[in-house]
């Protein structure tokens, strides 16, 4: 089985020491801590070893957490996603069929963004960005983002909505029990919360063709989507949306592997938001390739849905070449060396 992964991070430790200190509330064991600091800032000792023992063929990579969303001057953070996307560019040059890249970008400016977004595309051949949630408390279905969407609309490239980012505000749910804070729960409230403001908010209606994807199967909407449409017939709205919240999941809104090892969470992801709408990825260095793909490979799909989900939906989405597709398409030496005999 090949894999394509796409949530995958690596960390410039130029641009960290140059950002604000931020809080650290997730408190893991010093030995995790530096396992995953280690190997964000590595691609060829352990990285590449680590996908080929796996059969993953391509990492698209990202900026780790909290990214450029946690610079609070607009103009810093301009500088210094130009720098993380240009430091992944040489790595991408590098090793351009196993890495690929998603934009960091300057939401605190968001004519910025749509700029950098669109260097990142058509100059450093980017597959898409990754925002880690809100920017300083804005959320990106403030109307200022418009232009933003557009963009993506037009390049015809994903956003990937990943948590992370510095605390909009404190839940009193959270107080005392930091254990509930970051990967564990939070982030993931957090983030599909902000995907139903994109949801709710009428962005997908206005930009019907803006594709936005949820890592860890879904941030939890595809197993709430019955409850969203039941919910939202009772709502009183302002502005009624074209479909029922459920619709966008699967079509606007598509979902990955991402940091869930239970492969019966799988199978549901994939019967909910559909198989043509669940991606791989892993979660690197933060989770361990070996129990990604497992989960993959234990779960009870048809082989066409594993295939779907293991990298064939990835490499529609993001416009990736298809190494087996290319294979069978070429002609076999022997055809070449026949026809140029006959043309002799």
């Amino acid at each position: 089985m090949r894999y394509v992964a796409i949530e995958e991070a690596f960390a410039v430790p130029e641009l960290a020491a140059r950002q604000p200190v931020t809080e650290m509330r997730i408190r893991v064991t010093d030995s995790y801590a530096e396992l995953c600091g280690r190997r964000l800032v590595d691609f060829e000792g352990h990285r590449l070893p680590d996908m080929d023992a796996h059969g993953i063929d391509v990492q698209v990579l990202s900026l780790t957490v909290p990214g450029i969303q946690a610079d609070t001057d607009p103009a810093a953070a301009r500088a210094h996603a130009r720098l993380a996307n240009d430091v992944l560019a040489e790595v991408v040059a590098r090793h351009p069929t196993r890495f690929q890249g998603f934009a960091a970008l300057p939401t605190q400016d968001p004519g910025a963004a749509v700029a950098e977004l669109e260097r990142a595309v058509a100059g450093l051949s980017f597959r898409g960005a990754l925002v880690n949630d809100h920017t300083q408390g804005r959320y990106l279905d403030d109307p200022a983002y418009d232009e933003l969407w557009s963009a993506f609309e037009e390049l015809g490239v994903p956003l990937y909505l990943h948590p992370g980012s510095v605390p909009a505000d404190d839940w009193h749910v959270l107080a005392g029990r930091p254990e509930l804070y970051g990967a564990t729960w939070s982030w993931q409230a957090e983030t599909g919360g902000h995907a139903l403001r994109l949801v709710y908010a009428g962005v997908f209606d206005r930009h019907p063709r803006a594709t936005v994807i949820l890592g860890h199967l879904g941030e939890f909407l595809p197993f709430q989507t019955s409850r969203l449409d039941s919910r939202y017939l009772t709502l009183r709205v302002e502005t009624p949306l074209l479909r029922p919240p459920s619709a966008y999941v699967g079509t606007n809104l598509l979902v990955t592997t991402s940091g869930v090892l239970a492969p019966e969470a799988i199978e549901a992801a994939v019967l909910t938001a559909g198989e043509d709408a669940v991606m791989f990825a892993i979660d690197y260095p933060y989770e361990e390739t070996a129990a990604a793909v497992a989960a993959v490979e234990r779960a009870r799909l048809s082989d066409e849905a594993r295939e779907k989900v293991a990298h064939r939906t990835a490499r529609r989405v993001l416009g990736l070449p298809d190494p087996e597709a290319s294979e069978a398409s070429a002609p076999h030496p022997s055809a070449t060396r026949e026809a140029g005999e006959r043309g002799a």
